[in-house]
């Protein structure tokens, strides 16, 4: 065998989201912060996302994570998080499997009981706190950067569905959020299909209907995530959701060429961007712990530590807790001869 490339990595899931982490064989690109950085990757060397999440490595529902140098001296690492068509500014179940990765293989040092350390995502500097013991991280918390409503109770006009009143915020991403029980949905994995296609077909019309721009990086525009809400099948927990990735987007303007899966975790912007939602509202106040369950029933804990503003929105600072377990440790290779070096869709299950 001659190998064109090999890449180590930690493949984890943070409770049930799968989550795999660069930890070897790639190095540094050029750019002054992490932003920069992520847009290198995007504009010039793209097929690393499409070698590490593509078939035949990778599949539909499955995240990747490469760590870099950090531009900011305070902070231990950064990372650039990838998905199946984008590249996301952050990501909470990424930032608990990076976090998890780094220490459970020691390339940050752990201290037990409590690890703190500083990861540097493209949308900021992320502080983390590491529950420790016997080796292990048994909690991850992370104060995320400020989330905010944009909009609240705005009607978008669905084809095939009719009317849906949605709000949009940022949690790190800008989400869409729907209410599941006027749509005749659950939220249980059984209905997975059409969570997707309704999520989907919600997002394409709230992006074309609602635009949004970062008052801070006017690089990050426009709605790419779904969120749908509704109450909890445990009563010790506050809300139900269910966040639809996009897997396939041809065309970001022909809504006709996406799909999508669903998160297997409670998502934790988007546990960000629907606390935003609630605060702005008046129903979740600060240091208020907020239990927000997924599709399996795995739960995310968030809290809001403080207001703040960003640019002319009132915004808070959250913060969420969650886990994440090793599934696997790999050497991801290329041989010289293989024909598919930066991976393929198929149709089945990519769209």
């Amino acid at each position: 065998m001659r190998l064109a490339r090999m890449i180590s990595a930690v493949d984890l899931h943070a409770c049930g989201e799968p989550g795999r982490v660069i930890t070897g064989g790639v190095l540094d690109v050029p750019g002054a912060t992490m932003f920069a950085k992520m847009k290198y990757f995007e504009q010039h060397a793209d097929h690393l996302r499409r070698l590490m999440l593509f078939e035949p490595r990778g599949y539909p529902a499955m995240c990747c994570n490469v760590i870099l140098p950090p531009t900011c001296p305070e902070a231990h690492a950064g990372f650039v998080i990838m998905e199946p068509v984008e590249y996301p500014p952050m990501s909470g179940t990424n930032t608990i499997c990076v976090a998890t990765a780094l220490l459970e293989t020691g390339m940050v040092p752990m201290q037990e009981p409590v690890t703190d350390l500083v990861l540097e995502a493209p949308a900021g500097l992320i502080r983390v706190r590491a529950d420790c013991a016997n080796g292990k991280v048994t909690q991850v918390t992370f104060r995320n950067v400020p989330a905010f409503a944009v909009h609240l109770d705005q009607p978008v006009e669905v084809p095939q569905i009719g009317t849906v009143r949605v709000d949009v915020a940022w949690g790190g991403m800008f989400y869409v959020i729907a209410d599941a029980a006027p749509l005749g949905l659950r939220l249980t994995p059984d209905e997975g299909r059409d969570i997707v296609r309704v999520g989907e077909m919600i997002k394409a019309a709230a992006r074309t209907q609602l635009p949004v721009r970062h008052p801070g990086n006017p690089e990050i525009a426009d709605i790419t995530i779904a969120q749908l809400s509704g109450p909890p099948a445990d009563s010790r927990n506050h809300r139900r959701n269910a966040v639809v990735v996009s897997t396939g987007v041809l065309d970001w303007d022909r809504p006709s060429t996406w799909t999508g899966v669903l998160d297997r975790s409670p998502c934790g912007t988007g546990t960000c961007a629907k606390m935003a939602t609630l605060h702005a509202r008046g129903l979740l106040g600060l240091d208020e712990p907020f239990r927000h369950e997924g599709v399996l029933g795995t739960v995310f804990t968030g809290r809001l530590i403080e207001e703040t503003a960003v640019g002319p929105y009132r915004a808070v600072v959250p913060e969420i807790s969650g886990r994440a377990w090793i599934t696997g440790l790999a050497s991801y290779v290329v041989d010289a001869e293989d024909p598919f070096p930066a991976g393929y869709k198929v149709g089945d299950i990519w769209g």
